[in-house]
Order: C-alpha cells, then sequence, then structure tokens
C-alpha cells in the first residue's frame, strides 16, 4: 500500500494518509459471523455483544483489549482501530485517515477550533456542527476510511490561560461547558436509538496542562479537594454520563489524589458508573493514548507494566488506546493479575457500543446509506461560515471605525502571518479541509482593492536583515486608506504537549503594530490564537478595533471580511478570562485550588478579580438594552421548590424561568446578541465567588429599534452551591441576578428556609492513599 506522512496539528504525532480504505465491517450476511447471534437484530444489544463475546477464546480476547485491536478472522470478526478523532471536523487519527491526492473521502469539513464555537454561546448551532460531523464521521466508516466511534468532545475547563489545549475546549465556565457537551453529544450520537456515532467525552479528570515545572500529564498528581473537584474539574463529565449518556469516556494521563485516572476505582467506578448511574447502556471507557503505561512507567504505582495494566481494567477501563503496543495485557493475563471475569465485562462493553452503533447491522444500519455524498454538504459549509461569524469577539472599536465605509476606490492593506495563509485557519486536531479561505482570498471575491504583505509570528525584538517584513508592511500600508493587521499566535505557539510560558504579544508583532499605529490611519487587529494580554494595543491610540478569532476554520476568511464590511455583525463573548501578562509569575499550573488564597490570586472570572478583559465581555455595532421584566418574584421557598419537583436529581429541578427584554437601541443596524445571566451574592460557604454564569441564550437578527423578549431556563443545580464535602447546596440568602457583561441590569430575589442538599458527593474510600 502506498502512503505518505502527515503531521497532525495538535497531536504533534505522524499518522498515514491511505490511497485505499483501511477498516470494515463484520459481513453479517454470508460472512463466518453470519450465524453468529451477535447478527441478530432481533435480539437486544447485551445478547447480541454477550453472543460475540462467547464465540472469542482467550488470545482473541486478550488481543481485542487495546485500540487497535486485532479481530478474530477465525469467526470473521475484523480488525478495528478505535482510535478516530472529529474535535472539530472528522480529523486524522491511527483510525480515521484521508485518502491522498484526489477522490472520494480526501477532505472534511472544518469547523472553527470549539472554542470559538463556544463563544457564540449558541446552543443550537453547536447541536447542528455535531451532527454535521457525526453525519462526516459516519460517511468516512461506511466508506472504509475510519471506525464508528470517535474521540470527542474534549470537556475539561480551560481554567488556565498557559493550557496548550485550550481552545480545544468550550471554555473556562462549567455550565458553558456543560451545555456545548450537550449540544454536542446530541448532535454526534443522532437522535435515533441507533448512535449516528459513538462519542467520547474526555479527558476524566483534572486534566489541563502539559508540560509545565518539570510536571508532564504522564507523571502529574492533580492535588484536588472535594469541593473543586464535583464543582469544577468533574461537573461536564456530569453532564456527559448522568444526563447525556455518552456512549464513552477518556480516563486521563495524570493522577488524581494520588491514584492514576485510568487506574482509579473512585473516579471510574464509584462516580462515574455508581454515583451517575453511567450504566444503563454498558458504556465503555478507554484510556488515553498510552496512559497505562504511564501506570507503571511515570507514576510509579505500580511495579511491573503488567501490574499497571491489570490494575486499570480491574478499575474499570475498557481498552488500552497505543500506538502499537504499550500496556502489557498477555503479561497481566499470564502472571494471573487480569481475571476472565474482567476481561468479558470490558469486551462486552466495548462491543455493545458497536452494537448500538449499528456495525453489526451491515445495509439493514438506519445509516448504511451514509457516505461520500454526505461529506462537505452545501449545509455543512454555511455552518462553518455562521460557526466563524457567531463566534468572532469584538474587544475594541475606537469611534465606532467598525464596519469599515469602503468605497469602490477604498484601498486595504492586509498585513500579517495569516493575512493569505489558509493554512493557518484550522488549529489543532484537524483533518483535510475541504477548502481555506484566507481574509485575503475573501477580499478578492468581494472584489476589494487589497494589497498583502506578511508579518512577524512568535519573534522577538529583530533588527536588520533578519526582519523580512517591516519595510514591505509599512510601504502596503502607506498606500491604503485601511489597515488591518492579522496577528496573534498560531499553533506553534501552544497544542498537545506545549504550553505557553508567556502572555504577551511577541515583540515582532508589538513593533510592527506600533509602527502601523503610528501613519495615522484606521487600523484595525484580528486577532488569531488564545488570548494574549491584549493591555498595550487597547490603550494604544492608533490602535481602533480589534477582533479576536482564534482558529475560525475552513471560512474563517470569508467570516472576517464579512464582519469588518458590515455584511455580518459581532455577537460573539469571550468564553474565557484575558488575564495580564505577569498571572504566570503569580500561580504555578499544577496548583489546582480555584479558590483565591496567599499563594493563588484565583482562577477564572469566578474568582480572579482584576481580569483585562473579561469573560462574557463583547462589543456590537449597535445598542442594546436589556431589561429584567417586574414579574419576576422576589421571594422564593426553598421547600416549595425542591418538594414540587419529580426530577430524578434534584439538581436538575427547575427554577422559574427568569423574564428578559432586549432592545435594539441603535439607527441602523440588526445584529444578534447574547444574553447573559450571573448571579451573585453571600450565601453557601465563604470565600464567595464574585459571580456564576447560571444562563444564556442568543437572540438572532435584532432589527434596530426592536425589541424581543425570552425567559432564560435555569435549574437549582445553576444557583446551588458546593460545600467541603462536594455536596451540591441549595443555601437561603438574598441572590442578584446580572444581565451582561458590563452589568446592564440587576434584580434581587431571596431564598427562605432550610438549606436543603440536592446531590450528595460520594466519599472517596481511597483519600488517604
Amino acid at each position: 500500500m502506498k502512503c505518505s506522512w502527515i503531521f497532525v496539528l495538535g497531536a504533534a504525532r505522524l499518522v498515514v494518509a491511505q490511497n485505499q480504505a483501511f477498516q470494515s465491517y463484520p459481513d453479517c450476511e454470508k460472512g463466518l459471523l453470519a450465524n453468529n447471534k451477535v447478527c441478530d437484530a432481533t435480539l437486544s444489544p447485551p445478547e447480541r455483544a454477550a453472543a460475540l463475546v462467547a464465540a472469542l477464546n482467550n488470545e482473541e480476547k486478550l488481543a481485542n483489549l487495546v485500540s487497535k485491536s486485532k479481530g478474530a478472522s477465525r469467526i470473521g470478526l475484523p480488525a478495528y482501530n478505535w482510535w478516530s478523532e472529529g474535535l472539530h471536523g472528522v480529523a486524522y487519527a491511527p483510525g480515521t485517515q484521508f485518502r491522498k491526492g484526489a477522490g472520494t473521502f480526501n477532505s472534511s469539513t472544518s469547523f472553527p477550533m470549539p472554542l470559538l464555537m463556544a463563544a457564540a454561546f449558541d446552543d443550537e448551532l453547536i447541536e447542528k456542527i455535531g451532527e454535521v460531523i457525526g453525519i462526516e464521521g459516519r460517511a468516512f466508516g461506511n466508506g472504509g476510511w475510519s471506525g464508528i466511534d470517535y474521540w470527542t468532545p474534549n470537556v475539561n475547563p480551560f481554567k488556565d490561560p498557559r493550557w496548550g489545549r485550550g481552545s480545544e475546549t468550550p471554555g473556562e465556565d462549567i455550565l458553558r461547558v456543560k451545555r456545548y457537551a450537550a449540544s454536542m453529544i446530541r448532535g454526534l450520537e443522532g437522535p435515533l436509538d441507533e448512535k449516528l456515532v459513538v462519542a467520547t467525552c474526555k479527558h476524566f479528570a483534572g486534566n489541563d496542562f502539559e508540560d509545565w515545572g518539570g510536571a508532564t500529564r504522564h507523571d502529574f498528581n492533580a492535588k484536588i479537594t472535594l469541593q473543586d473537584l464535583a464543582e469544577y474539574y468533574l461537573m461536564p463529565f456530569q453532564q456527559c454520563a448522568r444526563d447525556s449518556k455518552v456512549g464513552s469516556i477518556m480516563c486521563a494521563y495524570n493522577a488524581v489524589n494520588g491514584v492514576p485516572s485510568c487506574a482509579n476505582p473512585y473516579l471510574m467506578q464509584t462516580i462515574l458508573r455508581e454515583h451517575w448511574n453511567w450504566t444503563e447502556h454498558n458504556n465503555y471507557i478507554t484510556s488515553d493514548c498510552e496512559a497505562v503505561a504511564d501506570v507503571w512507567a511515570n507514576h510509579h504505582y505500580a511495579q511491573s507494566n503488567a501490574g499497571g495494566t491489570a490494575m486499570c481494567f480491574e478499575a474499570g477501563m475498557d481498552t488500552s488506546c497505543e500506538y502499537d503496543s504499550s500496556s502489557d495485557v498477555p503479561g497481566a493475563w499470564n502472571q494471573g493479575l487480569l481475571t476472565q471475569p474482567t476481561i468479558d465485562r470490558a469486551l462486552l462493553r466495548l462491543y455493545e457500543g458497536l452494537v448500538r452503533a449499528g456495525y453489526f447491522d451491515g445495509p439493514k444500519s438506519a445509516y448504511a446509506s451514509i457516505g461520500w455524498s454526505h461529506v462537505n454538504a452545501a449545509n455543512a459549509q454555511d455552518l462553518a461560515l455562521q460557526s466563524a461569524v457567531e463566534g468572532t469577539v469584538l474587544l475594541k472599536n475606537d469611534n465606532s471605525t467598525l464596519p469599515l465605509r469602503i468605497t469602490p476606490t477604498s484601498k486595504i492593506a492586509m498585513i500579517g502571518f495569516w493575512a493569505d495563509a489558509g493554512d493557518k485557519l484550522s488549529g489543532g486536531y484537524s483533518g483535510t479541509p475541504f477548502f481555506t479561505h484566507s481574509p485575503a482570498y475573501a477580499a478578492r471575491q468581494m472584489g476589494l482593492n487589497i494589497t498583502v504583505a506578511s508579518g512577524p509570528i512568535l519573534q522577538g525584538n529583530i533588527t536588520g536583515t533578519a526582519d523580512t517584513w517591516t519595510t514591505s508592511a509599512l510601504s502596503a500600508a502607506k498606500g491604503a486608506d485601511y489597515i488591518l493587521y492579522f496577528g496573534g499566535l498560531d499553533t506553534s505557539a501552544a497544542g498537545e504537549t506545549k504550553d505557553r510560558t508567556s502572555l504577551t504579544w511577541p515583540a515582532a508583532q508589538v513593533n510592527l503594530i506600533t509602527a502601523l499605529s503610528e501613519l495615522g490611519k484606521p487600523l484595525i487587529i484580528i486577532q488569531m490564537g488564545d488570548q494574549l494580554d491584549d493591555t498595550h494595543v487597547l490603550s494604544l491610540k492608533g490602535v481602533n478595533s480589534i477582533l479576536w478569532a482564534n482558529w475560525p476554520g475552513q471560512d474563517g476568511g470569508t467570516a472576517i471580511m464579512q464582519l469588518i464590511t458590515g455584511i455580518q455583525s459581532p455577537a460573539g463573548r469571550l468564553p474565557v478570562t484575558q488575564y495580564p501578562s505577569n498571572y504566570t509569575s503569580l500561580v504555578p499550573m499544577t496548583d489546582m485550588a480555584l479558590r483565591p488564597s496567599a499563594s493563588n490570586p484565583g482562577r477564572t472570572y469566578r474568582w480572579y478579580p482584576t481580569a483585562v478583559v473579561p469573560f462574557g465581555f463583547g462589543l456590537h455595532y449597535t445598542t442594546f438594552f436589556p431589561k429584567i421584566q417586574p414579574s419576576f418574584p422576589k421571594t422564593f421557598s426553598i421547600a416549595d421548590l425542591v418538594d414540587g419537583c419529580t426530577a430524578t436529581f434534584k439538581d436538575l429541578c427547575p427554577f422559574p424561568a427568569l423574564p428578559v427584554s432586549v432592545t435594539n437601541t441603535g439607527s441602523s443596524i440588526t445584529s444578534d446578541y447574547v444574553v447573559l445571566a450571573f448571579l451573585a451574592g453571600e450565601f453557601g460557604p465563604k470565600p464567595y465567588p464574585i459571580k456564576s454564569l447560571v444562563g444564556y441564550t442568543r437572540l438572532r437578527g435584532i432589527k434596530a429599534g426592536e425589541m424581543r423578549e425570552v425567559e432564560l431556563a435555569w435549574t437549582l443545580g445553576d444557583i446551588a452551591r458546593h460545600d467541603e464535602s462536594g455536596n451540591t447546596v441549595l443555601y437561603p440568602g438574598r441572590y442578584r441576578v446580572l444581565v451582561d457583561e458590563p452589568t446592564l441590569a440587576e434584580v434581587e430575589f431571596e431564598l427562605v428556609g432550610e438549606a436543603v442538599v440536592l446531590d450528595r458527593w460520594p466519599a472517596n474510600p481511597m483519600a488517604a492513599t
């Protein structure tokens, strides 16, 4: 088989681009497996999986406990690679490949990175994107170019701005991460009993740095209080497992409170399967890739690789992800450390997952007809553009410089490293995009008169002949009416295995921006990548406007030019805090505490008070006036709220909806508006958070002078807090509702009565380890 090596951005690993399909479904019609009851669609998924596992001999069972499972040719079970990726579109992975060159399955739709998707605060949009990724993933699976389980979404909250993988997540706020996860899982897995693809929430748990100060994710022990664990680090996984019933979860590299995550029965059994009742569909857990070997080699939690392998499976893990062979399943079995019931349990979970996704149903599968014609469909391309538009955040707009008032004679200088570089748009964990439309490409398509000049990326103070950009950039800018500077960070700054050490703008970019700002022409900065400390550029008089675009995906250039020219209006909100550059010297990445202390200034907008630009901030081309309707009650009885609810989990009981009206008070521009509702007050245990997001929605296309009304839905769990034992508690007290960032409307209400525990967190029997 001919092949070529392709570099996977973000994963920083090599995989092979194929010239032909390499995965296959079992033949349940005429193949050797046809007489096995796994092929009998009239039986239940557990019965079908049990029939398959019973037909395997012990050697075959052991060979199928790893991600690169060998199948069993003796009975007609094909090999299957469980490792497929779909973070923001079907992406390269050992189990997912793209055709090299022309032909089918040579590309997929590339959406913005999840952080920019999340900035739209549009759950309906996220579900539609998830559905596209699920359909394209299923098409690749049906075509033999991937599996039908995908290791996405990443739901670790982005609490430290230095984390190299932060843009893979929906941001720092738990409500935003939970609702993103719920929407994405609904889209990925589909509405039918048969799953479109099997989604996998990762990385469970406490995984949010790569390599810092001598510690790496492979050997790090995350010391987390029960309060922070229940309130923050595990809450997104509660949504995945308990509420969304996701098909799969990935355990992380790091240890939590002394026990490696993939060998941690408290995480995988006590919390995940028992407390959250994640057992309905016999769902399975995969390790992160090579994490099983870490238990012995890096955490030194086991005396041998065989011992560590057995620990992981016995603790509740079901398959070991590895590049080639890094665990020691045979050794664990031969030494009597891995038991037969555990092996069978893992295989039953794994193959029941594939049964539920129609893997054994062939042409009878509900999704058998999905193929190449469903990839890169018109609606997918529209969504890629829409999500880039909706997520882009306007951070500055002096004198209403944007949208630009361009005439046929207007000259525009497009300067910077990604002004005309489509290959910069995708971000990490990507496939081959269907196309990449850079800003310059989009400007040419619009018929604009542009001059393009490149610029530096991460360079420092460079002078003399090493500076290959300033002369051409200034020449282009001097001949223009408007200057668009495309800067920030590319994927070389941060990604998997690489955290950032600085939050400052690269010096060479600062020097060029300063020179451009002194020309006295409208200067707009369009910032790529993770947040930088924008203090200087926000205050620089010659910088008129700043747009943050993260990694905007295949049509990111079109989205930016539509926003700049006023075809579209910005309404995105920051899903993360923008920290000052000195934050990196105030707290180590290995400090997992959220609340402020003598050694920690606090993390996220809930606890850190002096942001450069706060979570939830975002400007518009018009003005809005939100108002909380006076009909909202001012007093609620805790007993009545709890006793009147029939929900299985009391934290899901509804709280009376918050009625908000929003008026576009501008004179001419139609715009979306994101309603953000925060809660503040002195209730529950000290210290009190500054505020917490409790509800949001995106209102589309509000015309100038128009007023819209909406009722924000929220739950008792959204307004509850967690005590030191991790319990979710609804406390009496006075509560303030704050709408927008900065606050534009507020109201107070009171909860009266005795505090009620909505969810009692299980104690950790291994806490003394």
